[in-house]
């Protein structure tokens, strides 16, 4: 996916299990942000920063929702521990990751792996992608700024 592109409307289950479409955030935009695993530093401080600024974000018209390969089990916990207020997607079989094209072969630790690249997209009231942020532009500690600021 790249800026100017419709997202798609089948977003995914949340931690609950219920459908999340990019319709039911119609009028409002969305960050959309995909991250690699539930309660690992720079996840938990990703989701902080969004957190914190919560309000603020929604003052400026955003809705927030999370997207990892992670089970809706591990976000239920993930969720609960750090207070957050905004849906998590379990996207198990990384549909969404691979269709928003936040899944794909990284390094670490000099090892080549495949996995999720965290990637977050600003999603307009129409449902078109105005911004994409992804690996090393994301600051985990201070991403709200980041997106506030745009």
């Amino acid at each position: 996916m790249t800026i100017g592109d419709k997202a798609p409307e089948i977003l995914g289950k949340d931690e609950q299990g219920r459908d999340i479409r990019l319709s039911d955030y119609k009028g409002r935009k969305l960050v959309l942000y995909f991250y690699p695993k539930d309660n690992t530093s720079g996840c938990t401080a990703e989701a902080c920063s969004l957190r914190d600024r919560y309000a603020d974000l929604q003052g400026a018209g955003y809705e927030v929702v999370g997207v990892s390969k992670d089970s809706a089990a591990s976000h239920v916990k993930f969720k609960e521990k750090h207070a957050l207020p905004f849906p998590l997607i379990a996207d198990i079989n990384h549909e969404l990751l691979e269709a928003m094209g936040a899944w794909g072969e990284k390094t670490m630790y000099g090892k080549k792996t495949m996995g999720t690249i965290r990637t977050t997209f600003v999603i307009n009231e129409q449902g078109i992608i105005e911004q994409i942020f992804s690996g090393k532009q994301v600051n985990t500690k201070d991403h709200a700024t980041q997106i506030l600021q745009k």
